[in-house]
């Protein structure tokens, strides 16, 4: 199993954040929004391996394609890299093709390429990966979103029709339910990553994502952790390794 984890940080590089259109305040308040706030924190189980973006999505998201032609987000100012904010207004000027390429080589393409690297140690050890994206969102819907039904559940499932086959949403699902959640399958959010050398091509790579309601765990005006947090913290953790130990039962659903 691995655990990727593309939205917990708020590191934004000085000559990257200089080319920013926000006030320190404004992007303080872009970044209490936009962060997957202690998902690095909430997804760790001893012996798995993690893969965590160290900078913020705001500088280049790892989760989007590169090519804006085949990323949903992109008519939002949302693709690879961010041109708005979650409000829509602007939060950098266009850039040009080598300021875009420059960003893509320096965090989206050394990301990916450890993706594909640790895709890979696992189907040459293990015969197959499972690969857990792990997220957080809003309890309340954000402007740019586009599910804005404010009836949001605990716990998102994401899946991917190639790589989430029916027996492993279902585990997911199971898993999650056991611990109180209120679950719900691609709603408001859908999709899992997938290694790109992999995507639509390998089944024996197998994606979900898991996305944890903030109000479970935060305090969503301050940022600051809840009286919850640790309790949360072990309910993923409990999730987790209920997963981890089907993996026998996932082998034999290739």
């Amino acid at each position: 199993m691995l655990l990727h984890i593309p939205h917990s940080s708020t590191k934004i590089p000085d000559n990257v954040c200089s080319t920013f259109l926000l006030s320190d305040d404004q992007l303080r308040k872009e970044l209490l929004l936009m962060t997957d706030w202690f998902t690095d924190v909430l997804f760790d189980v001893e012996g798995v391996e993690r893969l965590v973006y160290p900078v913020s999505r705001l500088v280049c998201d790892p989760e989007r394609f590169s090519d804006d032609a085949l990323e949903s987000m992109s008519f939002k100012g949302m693709g690879m890299i961010y041109t708005k904010t979650s409000e829509g207004t602007m939060l950098r000027n266009t850039l040009s093709p080598q300021e875009r390429q420059d960003l893509l080589e320096r965090f989206y393409a050394p990301h990916h390429a450890a993706l594909e690297a640790m895709v890979q140690t696992e189907l040459n050890t293990q015969g197959f990966c499972l690969i857990i994206d792990c997220h957080s969102f809003s309890s309340k819907p954000l402007p740019h979103e586009p599910d804005q039904n404010p009836d949001r559940p605990d716990i998102c499932i994401g899946t991917d029709p190639f790589h989430t086959p029916e027996w492993l949403l279902r585990s997911v699902e199971e898993s999650a339910v056991s611990s109180g959640w209120r679950v719900e399958v691609n709603r408001p959010f859908s999709g899992t990553i997938v290694s790109m050398n992999a995507y639509k091509k390998d089944p024996r790579v197998f994606s979900v994502m898991l996305e944890l309601n903030r109000s479970l765990y935060m305090n969503e005006a301050t940022g600051e952790r809840s009286a919850d947090f640790v309790k949360c913290r072990n309910d993923v953790d409990a999730v987790l390794r209920s997963i981890k130990d089907r993996k026998a039962i996932m082998f034999l659903g290739v």
